[in-house]
């Protein structure tokens, strides 16, 4: 059932067999595969699902090219609700290993926030990442096109862009090394720096050679209209016309909860096993926390994954048969 704030009373004695932390994409296929095989779940989401933001999915198999995001999240969503599973909107603040249990911390609402603590066995991470985007002095300006032809994923969003003016934004040498990979569907490639960092010789020699433009000014705001980018606009009043525009300027990952755990990571990204268990027995990792590809598809299966894994341990330590024979 959807939990409220007049409902917690009804859960807080509760143990549940596994909490799930975000509902995105990996975070719903994990509970509906929970509560498909009887295990009591719990998902708490703070409603910020990348996959939430994704105008069009145009490469998951089944569904038409205009399908957003948030639509395949209000249908897992509902599905799971169905199974009788439980979910909160909230925030996990803290998750203490207590042995047998954890104990998970979480605040209910924003401006006069309550604050209770949920008891599970197992523990799903799911609560994703955040890609960070440039940093002007309007962000509504750069939200305005953000998911739509201002691009964050380039296995996703390359085939969207082929033959196309795109800009690539970054925010380190590094980072703008993505226009190399992206050069096999477009050789029409502007990179810029926002004025924010330098770039070595080496690097501009590589573009130099491969034909694409470096601009390092600072920009003043995105061009377009109804959410298509067309261009942007530099601080010394110049345009730069664009067709469309991929954002590689990494991300924030949304685990700040687990640091009380000691878990490996390889950068930010949790490392987990073929079922996303990470070094952890009773701690998985979905979706785009653990080391793998950022893709919806890819999240859908790792839910899968994780939840049949946690099944296959629940039946060894509890026998065959979680329901009554029937009479």
């Amino acid at each position: 059932m959807q939990l409220t704030k007049q409902t917690l009373n009804q859960r807080t004695d509760h143990v549940y067999d596994v909490l799930v932390v975000g509902g995105g994409a990996a975070g719903l296929s994990a509970g509906i595969y929970l509560q498909r095989y009887l295990l009591s779940t719990l998902i708490i989401d703070k409603g910020k699902a990348r996959s939430f933001w994704m105008q069009e999915l145009h490469n998951y198999l089944g569904l038409p090219p205009e399908t957003p995001g948030r639509a395949v999240l209000k249908q897992g969503k509902d599905h799971y609700l169905s199974l009788e599973g439980d979910y909160l909107n909230a925030y996990v603040e803290e998750v203490i290993d207590e042995g047998e249990t954890f104990a998970v911390k979480v605040r209910i609402g924003r401006n006069h926030p309550t604050y209770e603590v949920f008891h599970t066995r197992y523990l799903i991470a799911a609560s994703g990442i955040i890609d960070h985007l440039p940093q002007l002095g309007d962000m509504k300006n750069v939200f305005d096109y953000a998911g739509h032809n201002l691009h964050v994923c380039l296995i996703c969003d390359g085939y969207e862009m082929r033959n196309q003016r795109v800009g690539v934004f970054g925010s380190s040498e590094g980072s703008l090394q993505v226009a190399f990979p992206l050069g096999w569907f477009t050789p029409h490639i502007t990179l810029f720096t926002n004025g924010a960092f330098a770039v070595g010789d080496d690097l501009r020699d590589r573009f130099a050679a491969a034909g694409y433009t470096l601009n390092e000014q600072p920009i003043h705001q995105f061009l377009g209209e109804n959410h298509q980018m067309s261009g942007v606009e530099l601080a010394d009043g110049s345009m730069v016309d664009l067709d469309a525009g991929l954002i590689s300027m990494g991300s924030k990952y949304h685990a700040d909860y687990l640091q009380g755990i000691d878990l490996d990571y390889k950068g930010g990204n949790l490392v987990t096993d073929t079922m996303n268990r990470t070094s952890h027995p009773r701690i998985f990792a979905v979706g785009d926390l653990k080391v793998g590809m950022n893709q919806v598809v890819i999240a859908a299966a790792d839910g899968a994954n994780a939840a049949t894994q946690i099944w296959r341990d629940i039946r060894r330590t509890e026998g065959t048969r979680r329901v009554p024979v029937a009479a």
